[in-house]
């Protein structure tokens, strides 16, 4: 069994105010660096083999701490990068909240493909895929993806076996913890938006007998 645990990015100034999509140059704010600070104290005894992440800044300044506390490189994919909203990069949530497509992004999602951008079924299509080959690199091991709130939404979506369209039933919070354990082909979402102790995401060794399990606490 392999443990991939997806973390959103932590606090920028305009996180929940702003589409930034890959707009360079969006930090993490002093809330946000606290927060990855957190966040490598929440993991340091989790065995986390491998962190990967986004090429965004906020997603690697996340990484960063958790990558010096267990002496490991952050591993760049641009898969997991953050939605294309194309025209719509840049763009206040306010103005966006009274455009027809914003109510489209909201209810039918799988049919929204953002102007001059990509559309949320190729964004899901590319992490999944990415997410699943960073499994197959790390058999029985925890691993660590960084990314984009509607990124691990979708990804989540997809490995629960949810409709795309029910992707915005899911909250994914600044610098919180979701998981996903993969066996033999089969995905178990082990937690979602989980701000509290993840000790419980370590991975048991194979058995003799070739089976693996999770620690679950008491």
């Amino acid at each position: 069994m392999t443990v991939v645990v997806l973390v959103r990015h932590g606090l920028t100034s305009v996180t929940g105010t702003k589409l930034t999509g890959w707009a360079p140059g969006f930090h993490l704010s002093d809330a946000g660096r606290a927060q990855a600070e957190r966040l490598a104290d929440r993991l340091a005894d989790v065995p986390v083999r491998a962190i990967y992440s986004s090429p965004l800044e906020r997603c690697r300044e996340t990484a960063a701490p958790l990558a010096r506390r267990l002496r490991l490189s952050v591993r760049v994919r641009p898969q997991l990068g953050e939605v294309r909203f194309g025209d719509w990069t840049g763009r206040s949530l306010a103005q966006l909240r009274r455009t027809r497509l914003w109510r489209r992004v909201q209810l039918v999602p799988s049919n929204v493909r953002f102007p001059g951008g990509e559309s949320f079924v190729e964004v899901q299509q590319r992490a999944v895929a990415e997410l699943l080959r960073i499994a197959d690199a790390h058999p029985d091991q925890t691993v660590v993806a960084v990314s984009h709130a509607d990124v691990i939404k979708l990804a989540l979506a997809h490995f629960a076996g949810m409709h795309q369209d029910a992707f915005q039933r899911l909250v994914v919070d600044p610098c919180s913890v979701s998981a996903v354990a993969l066996t033999d082909g089969v995905a178990r979402i082990v937690t979602v938006n989980d701000a509290g102790d993840v000790a419980h995401l370590a991975v048991r060794p194979r058995t003799r007998r070739g089976t693996t399990g999770r620690k679950v606490r008491g």
